[in-house]
């Protein structure tokens, strides 16, 4: 079941396996974007919401065949895929958004690059705007996804789902 407007896009994710296809389907659709800054994605959720298992659907679902592990402990991981880097971080651990400054994290905005954030918040004023925010949100047993944009390459996005 879903549900689209304009700028926000719905889906129940019943289990582990339909997340990890929704991600990756997601992923797809992000690197077919030819943009000349990074795709900046937000992921929001409480412990244990899956953003995480949903990054690893992203990342895997476009190839990489290894770990891909939580950046909990390193803040940020990172994974080439096709000549494109692709960045994400795990701010949970961040004592100040002043952290950022000193593992340079303007540069990891680079042209091209896919960069997904868990736990935005934490970085404060010195992460960009996200093109996409995504929520997940618990459902029972089961997670509800909005993806809602943010740019207008957030909602070439969210057409395309």
């Amino acid at each position: 079941m879903f549900n689209i407007t304009m700028n926000e896009f719905t889906q129940y994710l019943p289990d582990e396996v339909t997340m990890r296809r929704f991600a990756k389907h997601l992923a797809q659709i992000v690197m077919a974007q030819a943009s000349p800054r990074a795709v900046v994605i937000y992921l929001h959720g409480d412990l244990g919401a899956g953003k995480t298992t949903f990054t690893r659907g992203m990342i895997q679902g476009l190839g990489f065949a290894g770990n891909v592990k939580s950046p909990t402990y390193t803040l940020v991981e990172e994974y080439q895929i096709a000549d494109k880097a692709i960045y994400h971080f795990d701010l949970y651990r961040l004592a100040s958004p002043e952290e950022l400054e000193y593992m340079g994290i303007r540069d990891y905005f680079d042209k091209g690059a896919i960069c997904i954030l868990e736990w935005p918040e934490k970085g404060g004023e010195l992460l960009p705007s996200a093109d996409l925010e995504l929520f997940l949100d618990y459902v029972d047993d089961a997670r509800s996804l909005r993806a809602v944009a943010q740019t207008e390459l957030g909602h070439q996005i969210i057409s395309e789902l």
